[in-house]
């Protein structure tokens, strides 16, 4: 018979390794007393900078510790700035994140020398929404269509953000598959600062994702007065609020466009998928991903994150990190034609 100091000897054991079993299943990522920074490659104002500090409102209460979410405008050369902080200068401990532009695979895709990041390396979080593009033009402009830029002796000027910026990127799919040549001014730090060079005259067009032009000022005001009109649509079909305007499939079935410049437009325009996405280094530890990734998902789910949203007419599509995860490995490895043909549009050699 055993003795009673054997006994409890036992009983103790087998309770510490309780104890750290139990301490084994609560650990992960604890972000208590931390702050977060989100830095949104765009400026203030916009919606990739008025989803982040959505996003910082809520996400926070998903993760453990409760942690401070706090926004950091890093604007410059189309978010490129943004995306090369977040992969070679921030710190991959949870505490970085970037919000950057759709069209950054672009610039990695053409092998631009500027790039520093690798997007199938990033660990994509989630993104609210998808973004299908357009092009608004002054309607007192002289392109009334996109026929009337072909034809014209003067092509019209569109303010951009950059060369990974949705405005740039869409002249040049315009110029490349349509022979629509757009005269493109770079440098502007964001959205709202061509919309602002649009109404002093400075430029007379832009292209952007269709959510900011449905939700935000200028554009409310610009509809009701018919300052602007849209000319060409992104989407494999017409937006009933803009019915008037045709798709760019449209046209290339109306011009027989070649199969080729069919598929390169897509590679382009189908990456719109990504829309105004999350983040974070690529060294970041695998359980902080899918902690951060959790608790983005329940946010968007939120019921007063999509009250929020609906009330700033924001539109919501959440988009999985895991589907962004492989969305990036797809646009990285396309044919070497497709790449050629890309590259040409972007003006790379």
């Amino acid at each position: 018979m055993k003795s009673s100091k054997t006994i409890m000897g036992v009983t103790l054991a087998v309770l510490l390794l309780q104890a750290n079993a139990n301490v084994g299943a609560q650990q992960g990522p604890s972000f208590e007393g931390k702050t977060i920074r989100i830095v949104v490659g765009f400026t203030s104002g916009g919606f990739y900078d008025r989803w982040s500090r959505l996003l910082a409102r809520h996400v926070p209460k998903y993760l453990p510790g409760n942690p401070e979410m706090v926004v950091q405008n890093m604007p410059g050369a189309g978010g490129m700035i943004a995306a090369n902080h977040i992969y070679s200068v921030a710190k991959p401990d949870g505490q970085s994140i970037a919000m950057l532009s759709y069209g950054l695979y672009l610039d990695q895709l053409v092998g631009r020398k500027e790039v520093q990041y690798d997007v199938r390396k990033l660990n994509w979080i989630g993104s609210p929404e998808k973004s299908e593009v357009l092009m608004y033009m002054r309607s007192d402009a002289p392109y009334k269509t996109i026929e009337d830029i072909r034809k014209a002796s003067t092509p019209p000027k569109c303010g951009s953000t950059g060369t990974a910026g949705t405005d740039y990127i869409l002249a040049r799919l315009l110029e490349e598959t349509l022979g629509a040549k757009i005269d493109t001014v770079l440098g502007y730090p964001g959205g709202s600062e061509i919309d602002l060079a649009v109404e002093k005259g400075e430029v007379q067009c832009r292209g952007l994702t269709a959510a900011p032009y449905f939700g935000r000022e200028p554009f409310i005001s610009w509809r009701k007065k018919n300052f602007v009109n849209v000319l060409i649509y992104g989407g494999l079909k017409r937006d009933p609020r803009i019915p008037e305007t045709p798709t760019i499939y449209e046209i290339f079935d109306k011009e027989n466009t070649p199969e080729e410049s069919r598929r390169v437009a897509d590679v382009i325009l189908r990456g719109g998928d990504f829309g105004r996405p999350w983040v974070m280094p690529s060294e970041t530890p695998p359980e902080i991903v899918k902690t951060m990734r959790a608790a983005y998902a329940k946010a968007m789910a939120d019921r007063s994150l999509l009250e929020e949203a609906k009330k700033g007419k924001l539109e919501v599509e959440y988009v999985p990190g895991e589907e962004l995860q492989t969305l990036a490995e797809k646009m990285i490895n396309q044919p070497p034609g497709v790449v050629t043909r890309v590259k040409k549009l972007l003006g790379q050699k």
